[in-house]
């Protein structure tokens, strides 16, 4: 099993994922250069943002796949930004489709973080009890929207530019109650097993709440299945 990972984010999925591998499929291990690939490996790189992660990250995923034909998945992370999560998967798979790639044996997947990786890690509710005194920024974002009892994912923009920057700016707030900090080149705490284990409660005990992180979650299962299972047949 093999896996190009392509994500859309600079920093902040370049620093986070890895972790997340790690603790859900421990036998994946990751390389430094696409074609050092043999089994249980996967690569990850970031495209550089959206579009850019289609015109310019896909094309080169393309080509590295194709000059190094030992991939089982390649691995789209983008977020839904102000589309809804079956728009941008549908515009992804229609953009590969006009542009008539063939993988071959590689499959791909589309990860869509719903409205971005921030809303994802909104969803750790140790880390934030809205019934403990608030301070006034987040106080303020609490009465707007209360992100530990409702679902992250769901969430509007207040009176931001966009969901991501309101989603962002909500989750900064909740690192600063607890006196520390979150930021894209350092996530701190967020990338960590304790709060990675803390978005899984939350998804057991609110199945309805963060559909497209526990969509990740599944993918992972799968993969660390298929793995187990052609462990055994060898």
């Amino acid at each position: 099993m093999n896996i190009y990972f392509l994500v859309e984010g600079k920093s902040t999925e370049r620093k986070i994922y890895p972790k997340w591998l790690e603790y859900l499929i421990p036998n994946l291990v990751r390389v430094q250069y696409y074609d050092q690939v043999e089994n249980n490996n996967y690569y990850l790189i970031s495209g550089e943002g959206y579009p850019k992660i289609l015109y310019d990250g896909l094309e080169n995923a393309v080509d590295k796949i194709l000059e190094a034909p030992r991939y089982d998945y390649l691995v789209i992370c983008v977020d839904a930004d102000e589309e809804s999560v079956e728009e941008r998967t549908q515009y992804i798979r229609e953009f590969i489709s006009g542009k008539e790639i063939n993988l071959g044996k590689t499959k791909v997947e589309i990860i869509i973080q719903n409205r971005c990786i921030e809303t994802w890690l909104l969803g750790n509710k140790r880390i934030f009890d809205s019934r403990q005194p608030l301070d006034l920024s987040l106080a303020r974002y609490v009465n707007y929207y209360d992100v530990s009892q409702k679902n992250p994912e769901e969430m509007g923009k207040n009176e931001m530019r966009n969901h991501a920057d309101f989603h962002y700016e909500y989750l900064r707030e909740v690192f600063r109650s607890k006196n520390t900090t979150y930021s894209k080149k350092n996530p701190k705490d967020a990338k960590e097993k304790y709060y990675f284990e803390e978005l899984q409660k939350r998804v057991r005990d609110q199945p309805e709440d963060l559909k497209t992180f526990q969509f990740f979650l599944e993918f992972c299962e799968r993969v660390k299945n298929i793995m187990i299972q052609r462990a055994k047949e060898q």
